[in-house]
């Protein structure tokens, strides 16, 4: 009686299976097809944004012939202050313009190259079903223009990108956008929506050094990138041009990466993804702290943001963040909401280690011998090396940290004594300070920067947030340096 009994369980249990996934075959064969027989009504213009906006959701509108107008441009752009690199661009920016479209969509794609241009470019859509994904009908000269047609056959968010040899050349000049087909009735509502592409940079000369920087073939083929940035450039998505929303909101971010080497690690820093549509597909995971997105693939990712504040966006391959250019910020305004976040509510001094301070690893080798800069040349050096060394403590606006790091703007303690700051960036400090009548007890750690460094960023620093324009030089950086560090109450 068992073996009949287990017997018959296995039967219903294979037959089960089998119609399963006869079940799912035919499921997705009549998606295809359905999506493919699908009547366009009418015909449009694409709206196309350059980031970090993108157009209006397609809502529960009709599918349509759907004419998009793309325009190629080799420009000259601003990877950092004062370094200077000539982008390929789809629509004038990096990432390229942004496109909207519906499942059942036909796309008649018009790629324009600019007669100003040097050279021959392409397309390549992932959400294009054809050769190429468009490139082999689209190979366009300067002066030029090649059209195409396509029918988006499934939803998702997509990358495009140029597919002209060298392929990896173009992607790494800035040739790269997303493309989003959303599903028949449009994606569910939201308050604020976004769009951000990190992609890997690769320069003849090394991070910041000023001037025009050629593309460097060497460096991108041992995948060793000067910059990883988002959308573009250092600080794209910073300060003033900070993403913003206001407590309650859901954010929805469209999330691309062009690479063209490295994997991104996309993590919001005091925020948890509420869901994340797994490689931009239809698979939704929810509650999520960091999402992979491989080069050449993309995400999208939604949050409700529930307290005020600068929540940063980051690659959590963190020394891309803080040391290349890969970070962001989302302001959020409103009341806040102590039950989930009180702030601090307590106070004290724990030194495990005692209260020596840290020192950055020293580098063996000859100091670059240094150049006379005007004020504007320190204060744009300045600004690019603060984002590096001091954001994370003293903040965007030298704002610093209530309770934690003091504030470097309108600072009675830097204003008073210049070599004192300088004491502090080379040596490090630690101990009570008083600042602007606030005590701070922390441990700054020295900072590995040669004389010209230092006496760039405290120019910066002191020509900022209401300071008093003090001018520091490398000779007197030099000459600080080369004097008895102080005892500890000296120093206060």
């Amino acid at each position: 009686m068992y073996n009949i009994k287990q017997q018959t369980k296995n039967a219903i249990v294979v037959v089960a299976l089998a119609l399963g996934l006869f079940s799912c075959g035919k499921t997705e064969e009549k998606d295809a097809k359905y999506y493919e027989s699908i009547k366009v009504e009418g015909q449009q213009v694409a709206e196309l944004t350059a980031p970090p906006f993108v157009p209006k959701p397609v809502g529960d509108r009709a599918a349509k012939k759907l004419i998009v107008n793309m325009e190629i441009k080799e420009q000259e752009g601003e990877m950092v202050d004062g370094v200077k690199y000539t982008y390929w661009t789809f629509g004038g920016s990096v990432p390229g313009s942004f496109i909207r479209t519906r499942v059942g969509d036909e796309v008649e794609f018009h790629l324009k190259n600019h007669p100003d241009n040097k050279m021959p470019h392409n397309i390549d859509l992932h959400a294009v079903t054809g050769p190429g994904g468009g490139a082999t009908s689209s190979l366009v000269a300067p002066g030029h223009e090649k059209v195409f047609n396509f029918k988006t056959l499934l939803p998702g968010l997509y990358v495009y990108h140029c597919a002209t040899a060298p392929v990896g050349m173009h992607i790494a000049n800035g040739m790269y956008g997303l493309i989003l087909v959303e599903p028949e009735g449009g994606l569910p509502p939201v308050d604020k929506e976004y769009y951000i592409m990190q992609g890997d940079f690769y320069t003849k000369g090394a991070y910041g050094e000023q001037g025009h920087q050629a593309f460097d073939m060497d460096k991108a083929i041992k995948e060793t990138p000067d910059y990883v940035v988002f959308n573009g450039k250092v600080g794209a998505l910073t300060g003033e041009k900070a993403l913003t929303a206001k407590k309650g909101e859901t954010v929805r971010i469209f999330m691309g990466n062009g690479g063209p080497n490295l994997v991104s690690s996309f993590h919001a820093i005091g925020e948890i993804f509420d869901k994340v549509h797994i490689e931009g597909g239809e698979l939704i995971n929810k509650n999520v702290q960091t999402t992979l997105i491989p080069a050449g693939g993309a995400v999208i990712v939604e949050l409700k943001v529930e307290v005020p504040g600068t929540f940063i966006l980051v690659d959590h391959s963190i020394f891309r963040a803080f040391n290349k250019g890969a970070l962001g910020m989302l302001k959020v305004e409103g009341e806040d909401n102590k039950k989930v976040y009180s702030g601090t509510i307590q106070e004290g001094i724990y030194l495990p280690e005692g209260g020596t301070v840290q020192n950055m690893p020293k580098v063996a080798g000859k100091e670059k011998p240094t150049v006379a800069k005007t004020v504007a040349q320190q204060v744009n050096s300045g600004r690019e090396l603060y984002g590096r060394t001091c954001f994370a403590c003293h903040q965007q606006e030298g704002q610093g940290v209530p309770n934690a790091f003091p504030p470097l703007a309108k600072s009675d303690y830097l204003n008073a004594n210049p070599d004192r700051a300088i004491g502090a960036v080379l040596r490090g400090l630690s101990g009570e300070v008083t600042v602007n009548g606030k005590k701070f007890n922390n441990v700054m750690t020295s900072q590995n920067l040669t004389d010209e460094e230092v006496a760039d960023v405290l120019t910066y620093v002191y020509n900022s947030w209401g300071n008093n324009k003090t001018v520091v030089t490398p000779a007197r950086v030099k000459a600080i340096r080369a004097t008895p560090a102080p005892k500890a109450k000296e120093s206060h």
